[in-house]
């Protein structure tokens, strides 16, 4: 589980996170969604310690974090899956998953490895090509199964559907939810499809201005139409 409490962000004068509280349980979407500057991104940068909060605090199963170094965050459980698809294009499927298993001391990276193919299929039929071949949603799933090489308690998505076709989008999410589903994990995904995102998700949280406006169950956020038509766009 992941709780964040009254964590404030700020870029210079200009606050990015305004007292932002929420809990991110084992086995649950926790969806945070709102317009572009309301402070999604930073939310995610702040929990994962790439970003340092002015206050507040950070735990991941009671342990408070909030000022741990980032590769002490990773090694607890930590991890943060940013936007853009980042894969190391010169290097093949299976390079860049190694990458994720940095970390790890144990020695079943290797089984690990096979068990993010039987996840990802498309990834095991690749796993020799450069990832610079691999189409946008292959590249998407490839960033998640690197991240899950690290076998993580909570992970972070920052808009995972981004430049991604809606049936490439679904099949995205879909993936995500049966993760989910299938491992106990803890995902907290930051999304700008809000439409998409709560119909994956458990819990909806919707942020404006770096404030928390909204918290509910998915299905409840996505029916709320006045809440819609203010935030969500759709």
């Amino acid at each position: 589980m992941l709780e964040i409490s009254d964590l404030v962000t700020a870029y210079g004068p200009v606050k990015a996170l305004d007292g932002v509280s929420m809990t991110v349980p084992a086995g649950k979407i926790t969806a945070v969604l709102g317009a572009n500057g309301a402070g999604k991104t930073s939310l995610l940068r702040t929990v994962s310690g790439l970003v340092r909060s002015r206050s507040g605090q950070v735990r991941l199963e009671g342990r408070d974090i909030t000022r741990a170094p980032v590769e002490e965050m990773v090694r607890l459980g930590m991890a943060h899956v940013p936007e853009g698809r980042g894969v190391i294009a010169e290097l093949t499927v299976e390079e860049n998953l190694r990458l994720g298993g940095l970390f790890r001391k144990d020695k079943d990276a290797v089984a690990q490895i096979e068990h993010t193919y039987e996840l990802f299929p498309a990834l095991g039929e690749r796993r020799k090509r450069a990832a610079h071949t691999l189409s946008g949603g292959e590249r998407q799933q490839l960033v998640v199964g690197r991240a899950l090489l690290a076998r993580p308690k909570v992970l972070l998505l920052d808009e995972p559907s981004l430049g991604l076709a809606p049936m490439v989008v679904n099949q995205i999410f879909g993936l995500v939810r049966d993760l989910v589903d299938r491992t106990g994990l803890a995902v907290l995904l930051v999304e700008q499809n809000a439409k998409s995102a709560l119909s994956i998700a458990d819990t909806g949280i919707v942020l404006s201005l770096g404030k928390v406006v909204a918290t509910d169950d998915a299905k409840v956020l996505a029916a709320d139409e006045q809440l819609r038509h203010a935030y969500l766009g759709f």
